[in-house]
């Protein structure tokens, strides 16, 4: 069941929850009909391009990108110098941007809590298995290198 604990299948989820929400009861509080969209598909487009960056620099490394396997390196180059966690901080911004474009206001607060469930599910046990092992290294890193953005 394990193979199933990872972050696609929880953004997923949250996705189906929001469109649910916006097909079942549409309260029509949309900023326009092209505003939202346009935002949406901007935070989309950037959720996308910070997992590319962080897929590709994590396979130019070659370590692992999926988050209960062990890593073989700590990637602090790329896109992690700037935030230690792009795939999740895409993962977050994908679920806005659709939550926008879908009109799905009453699904607003499903962004902190898919950050709330990331975070205790991923993050926090991913930089425990990163501190144990590459300890100095790891250290200095998240010293320099905030946590989201």
């Amino acid at each position: 069941m394990k193979w199933i604990d990872i972050p696609p299948v929880w953004l997923i989820a949250f996705l189906a929850i929001a469109w649910l929400q916006a097909q079942a009861l549409p309260l029509g509080l949309s900023l326009g009909e092209v505003l939202p969209d346009l935002v949406g598909g901007l935070l989309v487009g950037a959720g996308l391009l910070l997992m590319a960056l962080a897929v590709y620099e994590m396979r130019r490394q070659r370590t692992t990108v999926i988050p209960h396997l062990e890593a073989d390196r700590l990637v602090t180059t790329g896109i992690f110098s700037r935030t230690r966690n792009p795939i999740y901080a895409g993962d977050v911004l994908i679920l806005l941007g659709f939550i926008l474009t879908w009109d799905a206001i009453l699904s607003l607060p499903l962004v902190p809590i898919l950050l709330w469930t990331l975070e205790r599910r991923f993050v926090i046990p991913e930089e425990d298995r990163l501190r144990r092992k590459f300890r100095a290294d790891f250290a200095r890193y998240a010293q320099k290198t905030r946590r989201w953005v």
